[in-house]
């Protein structure tokens, strides 16, 4: 007689750094992987996704570029102010006095998925956190490659290492490739869950993601 094989749901992330709502999403979903305790523990995988692929590698002001986006300063302030109560009560900082750019994110996706590809959920998990922290409570210029090496290091990463991965421009074509893929599958903005087969677009709550973890499991045990 064969044994059930209870094979992970599999979970991906579609983010970007400069996202507000990737950051919460992001507690929301571990908050739920914890609740919903499922008996093996789902595989997570983070997808890229440039909001901005053409932005100069120097970043733009953020006040200028929110402005134009948004139709205003006043505007932009008043969306900022709901992503730091909603972000309050997941525990997250929101600091948007402290920052003065929109930076280019190619090279913070390029770093995440090099430490990825070493197979360590935890460290790639910390460095994720890492660097959405450095931007929106610290104000740090996250598309400056001295920058992300210092905040790799704080999570236990060679900064040199990581300073001579970013010196080249190595895994660069697979981060676009990860972006036309998504892009291609439907996925218009982000973040964006897609636990098995259901995808959600937006933030959504603990529970509402453990339920879909959990109806996901039942349907995934093989012969």
């Amino acid at each position: 007689m064969k044994t059930l094989e209870m094979k992970p749901v599999e979970i991906q992330m579609v983010y970007d750094f400069i996202c507000p709502w990737c950051w919460i999403t992001h507690v929301n979903l571990n908050d739920a992987i914890r609740r919903a305790g499922l008996e093996v523990a789902p595989l997570l995988k983070y997808i890229p996704f440039e909001i901005n692929p053409t932005m100069p590698n120097p970043g733009r002001s953020r006040r200028e570029y929110r402005s134009a986006k948004f139709g205003s300063w006043e505007k932009s302030q008043e969306l900022d102010a709901a992503t730091v109560l909603v972000g309050r009560r997941a525990g997250l900082d929101f600091n948007y006095d402290r920052i003065e750019l929109t930076p280019n994110t190619r090279l913070a996706h390029r770093l995440l998925f090099f430490i990825g590809m070493e197979g360590d959920a935890m460290r790639t998990e910390a460095l994720f956190d890492a660097i959405f922290y450095a931007y929106f409570s610290e104000g740090q210029d996250i598309g400056d490659a001295e920058v992300l090496a210092y905040v790799a290091a704080r999570v236990g990463i060679s900064a040199k290492s990581v300073g001579f991965f970013l010196g080249t421009d190595a895994l660069d074509h697979e981060v676009q490739a990860l972006e036309l893929k998504a892009q291609t599958a439907g996925v218009q903005a982000v973040p964006t869950i897609q636990i098995g087969r259901t995808r959600m677009r937006g933030t959504r709550p603990p529970a509402t993601l453990v339920s879909v973890m959990k109806e996901t499991a039942a349907g995934r045990g093989l012969w």
